[in-house]
């Protein structure tokens, strides 16, 4: 992340997030309507977007297709959010946010930095000669800047928990309909996770219910499951990843692909910050980017589950706006030995008040200066660093190291 635009819009992030489209649609109408080239794949979702969006992306991918996705937030690098056919391209990058950079910096009420990058993700996969463009939102749906985009091919949401309730609400329904704002005018697909109290709210705009999966099948080296009567396997870990990739091999059967190539898709896609198991040493590292209470589910079944048996640390930090009480509740009996760390972002929850919090639900933590000085000193079989991708960096670079 070397290059100067890309630096500019890194460091607008902590002039903070606007909810609402309009500027984010006139970024785009200055820029010559690029979404308007595009078949746009919308997914949504409090948890499991970024797997939807792979499995998606992979299955284009293996039906021929040439495709941009565009994910939030980065884990390992900036570009990664930006694949132009499943690749990232820090020079790419930087060649379309400095075209959406002079735009923005013309109008009277400035885009913001996530403004800005969605604008950049839909003209450089326009410019780029994607057919399609799968697209995550940020927060919500309705109102998120992602949601500027005129038309849609086809829309998914992956689940509903309660999550950002300062903004979008303080019950499953309130955000249940931010999420259904990304269909407009489009077929639509709801994962099983979706709760089926709130399920009406999506039928109600013509959505459908994923098939499957069933019979599902956990090995060592990923999970067989069957959808739509075709047996499939994913490498990806966690209990949820059978229903990420069933809503997403749905949605593909409304865009018309189905067959071996869908089913080739699913088992090449992959996705880094998601129960990412890393040997070294002797030691097994596990990297997930859970951040609310839902997305502990899959790694909480793995600790307690497969893992049972071990010595676990846990390196947990979070940004300031998550319901931490409730996710180390769900993390209570996962771990011999907890760590707390404050990430570095201009959003992170104090270090002294995570450690609290973990004293509390533990009884025993200390507070580690950083990433890697808690590492460091970290003991155990099975080491998780969780809570937020922005600390997952830190530690993998770290890991890399001693490898």
């Amino acid at each position: 992340m070397n290059d100067c635009v890309t630096k500019q819009i890194v460091g607008m992030r902590s002039g903070g997030m606007k909810f609402g489209t309009e500027r984010t649609r006139a970024l785009l109408d200055a820029l010559g309507s690029p979404d308007d080239k595009l078949k746009i794949i919308h997914v949504a979702g409090s948890n499991g977007k970024g797997s939807a969006c792979a499995y998606l992306t992979h299955i284009l991918l293996a039906c021929g297709k040439t495709v941009g996705t565009y994910t939030t937030p980065e884990v390992f690098s900036f570009e990664e959010q930006y694949l132009v056919n499943g690749k990232a391209s820090a020079e790419l990058c930087e060649k379309y946010l400095s075209a959406v950079q002079r735009a923005a910096d013309n109008m009277d009420d400035k885009p913001t930095a996530y403004e800005r990058q969605t604008a950049a993700a839909y003209l450089m996969f326009a410019e780029e000669g994607c057919e399609y463009a799968v697209i995550e939102c940020c927060m919500g749906g309705l109102l998120d800047t992602t949601n500027a985009a005129n038309k849609k091919a086809v829309a998914v949401i992956t689940s509903v928990s309660l999550e950002h309730t300062a903004w979008l609400g303080g019950t499953l329904e309130e955000i249940a309909r931010h999420k259904a704002g990304i269909i407009k005018d489009c077929p639509a697909v709801i994962s099983r996770c979706v709760p089926e109290e709130v399920r009406g709210i999506f039928y109600s705009l013509g959505a459908v219910l994923s098939d499957g999966p069933t019979d599902i099948e956990e090995g060592e080296n990923g999970t067989f499951f069957t959808c739509g009567g075709v047996r499939c396997f994913t490498r990806m870990k966690g209990c949820r990843q059978p229903f990420n990739a069933a809503a997403a091999i749905t949605a593909a059967k409304l865009l018309g692909f189905g067959g071996e190539e869908v089913k080739r898709g699913v088992a090449s896609a992959e996705l880094a910050g998601r129960l990412q198991e890393i040997r070294a040493r002797g030691r097994l590292y596990i990297l997930d980017g859970a951040h609310n209470p839902e997305s502990f589910i899959p790694l909480t079944a793995l600790l307690k589950g497969k893992y049972g048996a071990m010595r676990r640390t846990v390196i947990y930090g979070c940004l300031n706006d998550k319901d931490i009480k409730t996710v180390l509740g769900e993390l209570e009996g996962c771990a011999e030995s907890v760590v707390a760390v404050q990430p570095e972002s201009y959003r992170a929850m104090d270090g002294q008040k995570i450690l609290s919090e973990c004293r509390a639900v533990f009884g025993k933590a200390r507070l580690a200066p950083s990433v890697g000085d808690a590492l460091k000193g970290a003991d155990g079989d099975v080491v998780v660093v969780c809570g937020t991708f922005t600390i997952l960096k830190e530690a993998y670079e770290w890991i890399e190291k001693r490898q």
